[in-house]
């Protein structure tokens, strides 16, 4: 099914492990001829699938210097950047693309290359709350349409939050109607009683050789996994929280959305929950839509915020990939020579990637996706389970922008979640809505009864692992 004829040029930046299962999809659902499509990329990762999709491959570095040089004759009004790249700033081509009246749609909001670690940035100078101001900065009056940072999570789970609040409302007897605006949106989870949204995850994808010292294993982009879980953990600050984590920290500028903590997001843990794996410790990584669901679903009166929620990540990824981040902390977070990106030799398991919204009357409710490796093969070339959930919503994101080619830079969660769904879930494997009676204090009390918050389960003392 072709959900939209595109008339203009395709620029792919950077063409790694999601750049090669999203292409795919692309020539599937996007009416657009081969030799409008180019990929631009620094390496000659997938050149083999650029190839056996008729594409143009160009390999070539993109720098500070030369980015402009490079995409001018590639990228004119009406055409279309698409941006898979590392350590390449997505704010540059932001607006190198606003100027060129082109559409743009990245996964995450990069610096340039050694943004992440740089030591003469402190830690909120090269947090994501950063690069995200830097980026809704640039955004204006109506332009080309720029979507910020949809990919799977950040993007897609955006999605899942406005789906999961409207099962709640009618599970809970709230209503059927559906907010029409960012307002609208954020009555809501505050009607409900939404006090804390955890993007949970759960990766059990297993391969036929384990891990080997010296090498960092993953089912996703290894860079950008040790990018991010290199960079300060953040998360969104809720308006119900009591004490401020003792290395916590606020910006003091933008949106006071979120907080950072004084440690890496790789060394940060906590207590989450989903409906297969039950209770688990997750990373608490940084990522773009714990502050911009949090930002999204404030109410403010008379300049103050009476309703916020908390939001972070909680992810567990594949079983290697913690061994490949215990092996890199204990080398002072210095990433490994050896790369292996888990694809062809994984036998089994699965991602199970859905948010879980806790404090309602019912509890917590967790919703998304289970997707196994055996649908992930069936479905489409070039994926696993955690690429095809990413690569799903790039095309619903992108769908969408070419539907709505004029409306300037936003975030996914200002995006219509039921068109992006529509346009991904034929790719997400079974959708699961789940409540459950699960708090961070389960089980806990036995233990260490002292080192709990009984008064409110809800707290983040309460998630956090120390």
């Amino acid at each position: 099914m072709k959900h939209v004829a595109f008339g203009g040029r395709l620029v792919m930046l950077g063409f790694g492990s999601i750049g090669q299962g999203v292409l795919p999809l692309i020539l599937r659902h996007i009416d657009i001829p081969l030799d409008r499509i180019t990929i631009v990329t620094a390496d000659q990762c997938g050149r083999d699938v650029a190839a056996e999709c008729g594409v143009q491959f160009n390999l070539t570095t993109l720098t500070r210097d030369n980015y402009q040089d490079v995409l001018k004759p590639l990228i004119q009004t009406g055409d279309f950047l698409l941006n898979l790249s590392v350590e390449v700033s997505s704010v540059a081509l932001i607006a190198f693309c606003q100027q060129r009246g082109a559409l743009y749609l990245d996964t995450c909001i990069e610096p340039w290359a050694g943004g992440y670690t740089d030591s003469s940035l402190s830690p909120s100078q090269r947090s994501n709350y950063a690069l995200r101001e830097s980026a809704l900065a640039l955004a204006g009056q109506k332009g080309p349409t720029a979507v910020l940072t949809h990919g799977a999570n950040p993007g897609l789970v955006s999605h899942f939050v406005k789906q999961a609040l409207l099962n709640l409302a009618r599970d809970t007897g709230a209503g059927e109607a559906i907010p029409t605006d960012r307002q609208g949106w954020a009555s809501l989870a505050q009607t409900l009683g939404v006090t804390v949204i955890h993007i949970a995850e759960r990766d059990t994808q297993t391969a036929f050789y384990a891990k080997q010292p010296g090498e960092f294993v993953n089912t996703w982009s290894i860079d950008g996994f040790a990018g991010e879980g290199c960079q300060p953990a953040e998360l969104g600050w809720g308006s119900h929280e009591k004490t401020m984590p003792p290395d916590g920290r606020r910006h003091g500028f933008g949106s006071d959305a979120a907080i950072y903590l004084m440690r890496p997001g790789a060394s940060t843990r906590v207590r989450t929950w989903t409906p297969l794996a039950g209770p688990l410790h997750g990373f608490l990584i940084t990522h773009n839509e714990s502050i911009s669901i949090a930002d999204f679903y404030s109410v403010v009166q008379d300049g103050a915020v009476t309703y916020r929620p908390t939001v972070h990540y909680a992810y567990h990824p594949c079983d290697d990939a913690v061994l490949s981040v215990h092996e890199m902390a204990g080398c002072n977070w210095r990433q490994q020579s050896k790369q292996r990106l888990m694809m062809d030799e994984i036998t089994g398991g699965l991602d199970e990637l859905g948010v879980l919204l806790m404090g309602h009357e019912r509890g917590a409710y967790w919703y998304g996706s289970r997707l196994s490796i055996d649908q992930a093969r069936a479905l489409a070339p070039h994926n696993n389970a955690t690429s095809l959930q990413v690569t799903a919503a790039v095309l619903g994101g992108m769908v969408w922008a070419m539907e709505n080619p004029r409306a300037g830079i936003l975030e996914a969660d200002h995006l219509d979640h039921i068109r992006v769904i529509q346009v991904a879930e034929p790719y997400l494997g079974d959708m699961i809505g789940e409540y459950s009676d699960w708090t961070p204090l389960l089980d806990r009390g036995r233990l260490f009864p002292e080192d709990i918050d009984a008064s409110c389960p809800w707290q983040f003392g309460n998630f956090r692992v120390v």
